[in-house]
This record gives structure tokens, sequence and C-alpha cells, in this order.
């Protein structure tokens, strides 16, 4: 297990990043908002693009958001890095809880994960807990040098764009 403390707070809320096993990777972070709060930055294209895209990574910007977070709505994300060409990722969601919890698929490859968010409510405070199961413990190396390496960073950002709301309670 490893520990990270990007962005605001990152001291006092690190990011934890765990292997468990061959094929599955969980990442914890506490939030100093409610889950309700947390859930939004997660199903409001709006908010999720303001902190989805690592900032650390030089041209990459999130060009389109198309998110129907229910269960059964299926999403797409297109980025570009900074030239003409563009990358999508998109799957649907298997399942989603308002406020608790969102299930959904990596479709753009053979090697897509099942990616499960929860938002554990710690009385105004919500403990996320990001897990991703991959088909192959190929999938999972590759996510570890990839995509899932930018996430503690990504949580950071979601942080700060977080404390930029404000409590709505």
């Amino acid at each position: 297990m490893t520990e990270h403390g990007e962005g605001a707070g990152g001291a006092r809320n690190p990011t934890s990043v765990e292997r468990r096993g061959d094929r599955e990777l969980v990442i914890t972070r506490t939030f100093d908002a409610p889950p309700s709060t947390v859930y939004r930055a997660w199903s409001q294209a709006a908010l999720f693009q303001r902190w989805w895209v690592p900032k650390s990574v030089p041209g990459m910007s999130l060009v389109s958001c198309d998110m129907d977070v229910r269960t059964g709505g299926k999403y797409r994300l297109e980025f570009t890095f900074g030239g003409p060409d563009t990358m999508a990722f998109y799957g649907k969601y298997l399942e989603v809880v308002p406020n608790e919890r969102i299930v959904w698929t990596n479709d753009e490859g053979e090697e897509g994960a099942v990616t499960t968010v929860t938002f554990t409510d710690l009385g105004g405070k919500t403990l996320l807990t990001f897990n991703e199961a991959y088909p192959s413990k190929e999938a999972l190396e590759e996510a570890l040098q990839g995509s899932a390496a930018a996430l503690p960073e990504q949580l950071g950002q979601l942080g700060d764009v977080l404390s930029s709301l404000g409590d709505p309670s």
C-alpha cells in the first residue's frame, strides 16, 4: 500500500493505493465534503470535467464528456493531447445508487476493467473507495503504468474542486 498527498489538503487527506491480488486495485481517500457533494462531482459532467484530467499531463484535455449516470446509462469521454486526434473511453453504468455507489464498465478494449466507486458517509465527510477489477494480471500491470497511475493526482484535484464548492447543507 502506498499513500499520496497530492492536491489541497493532501497531507490531511492522503490517497491510499493498494493492489489486491493479481487483478484488483483499490484506492481510498477521505474528502471534507458530504457524500451527496462528492457524488455530484462524479455524476455531473460539468463538475467531472473540472477535475478528471491530470494537470501534470501536458496538452491533455477532456473535449467531450457525455454521462448518463443511471443504471443502464452510458458514458463517453473524449480526450485530446493538443493535436487534432482524439481518444475515447466509454462504457455503461451497471449500478447507480445516488450518493452511495456507481459501478461502470470500461468498454474501449478487450482488457477493460469494471470500476466501482463507493461514497461512505463519515459524519459530513466522505470515504471514497475506488475499486477496479481487471480481466487479467497483464491488464492490471498496464493500468498501473498508465491511467491508474494518475488517480492520486486526479483525486487531489477532486479535493480542490470540492473545496471550491463549499458545503451546500
